[in-house]
C-alpha cells in the first residue's frame, strides 16, 4: 500500500474526480491537498482540458509549478525545476490543434457527420455547455494539440467516424461530457510513462504511483498506476480496466471530490 513516507506520486483527473462536475468545486478534497503537499508529494493534474486551464486550475489549487498532462495527454507541461530539460516548459505529442480541426472538417463535409466542436462556437456558448464563466471558458478554447466536440450523430455513424480518425492516425475518446480527438501517439497513459521515466531519470528511484480518475478516458491513468481509484461518474458505462483487482483497484461510493478524499482514505488513510 501507497505511504506518506514513500516516494508517491498521485496522478489526478479533474471534472467529476477532484473537481465537482457541476460546481467545480474541491472543498472535500482540500485536506488531502493540503496534507499532500506537506509530504512534499506531487499532485500530476491530468485531464482533457487545455494547459491553460490547467495552469489557471494548478494556481487555485495551491499546485503551482507541478507537471501536469493536459488535452488527454497530448500537452504535457514539466515540473518548473526541470528548465534544463530540452523540451521545458510543455512537450507537445503529434498533431497539432489546427490540423486536427482541418481534418475533422473534412470528415464532416464529405461523409456529413453531425457534431459541434469547440472551434465551431464562441464563449459564451462553451460557457453554457460547462458551466464556466467567460474567463475560463476562454482558456478552454485554447487546444494545442487535439480537438473537443459534442457528438450529435448516431451510434454507427461515430463507429464511421472513429475508424476515419483511426486511419489517419487519431482517435476518439469519450471524456465525462465531450468527445476528444488527438493524436493515437498521445495518451494518459503514454504520459503518465514518459513522466514516471522523468522522475526516475532525476530522483534516482521511481516513485509508487497512486492514480485517480471517473471516465472512459481515464481508464488508461488508471491502467498506467500501481494503485487505483475509479471515482463514482456519470458515465453510463462506467471504466474498463485491463488489472481490476481489489487490491489494486478501489471504486468510491461517492463522487467527485468526496469520492477523491474516500479514495485517499482508503490507500493512504492510516
Amino acid at each position: 500500500m501507497p505511504s506518506l513516507q514513500d516516494p508517491l506520486l498521485v496522478y489526478s483527473d479533474l471534472d467529476g474526480t477532484l473537481l465537482d462536475i457541476h460546481t467545480y468545486s474541491w472543498e472535500p478534497a482540500a485536506g488531502w491537498l493540503e496534507t499532500l503537499q506537506d509530504n512534499q508529494i506531487p499532485v500530476i493534474l491530468c485531464s482533457s482540458k487545455t494547459a491553460a486551464e490547467m495552469l489557471a486550475i494548478q494556481s487555485d489549487l495551491g499546485l503551482d509549478g507541478l507537471p501536469f498532462i493536459a488535452e488527454n495527454g497530448a500537452v504535457i507541461q514539466l515540473d518548473v525545476r526541470w528548465d534544463d530539460h530540452p523540451d521545458a516548459p510543455r512537450l507537445i505529442n503529434g498533431t497539432p490543434h489546427t490540423e486536427i480541426v482541418n481534418i475533422i472538417n473534412q470528415l464532416r463535409s464529405r461523409d456529413g457527420y453531425k457534431f459541434t466542436s469547440f472551434d465551431d462556437v464562441d464563449v459564451r456558448v462553451i460557457g453554457e455547455w460547462t458551466g464556466l464563466n467567460n474567463e475560463r471558458a476562454a482558456l478552454a478554447q485554447l487546444h494545442e494539440a487535439s480537438a473537443t466536440l459534442i457528438w450529435r450523430d448516431s451510434d454507427e455513424k461515430m463507429a464511421e467516424f472513429e475508424a476515419a480518425l483511426v486511419q489517419l492516425g487519431l482517435k476518439f475518446v469519450q471524456g465525462a461530457r465531450f468527445w476528444h480527438i488527438l493524436d493515437a501517439r498521445g495518451g494518459k497513459d503514454q504520459a503518465i510513462n514518459w513522466l514516471n521515466a522523468q522522475y526516475l531519470q532525476r530522483e534516482g528511484t521511481l516513485p509508487t504511483t497512486l492514480g485517480l480518475g471517473d471516465g472512459p478516458n481515464d481508464a488508461p491513468l488508471l491502467d498506467s498506476v500501481d494503485f487505483a481509484v475509479v471515482v463514482k461518474g456519470i458515465n453510463r458505462h462506467g471504466i474498463q480496466l485491463k488489472k481490476e483487482s481489489p487490491e489494486r483497484v478501489y471504486h468510491t461510493q461517492q463522487p467527485g471530490p468526496a469520492g477523491w478524499r474516500e479514495g485517499l482514505d482508503h490507500f493512504i488513510g492510516s
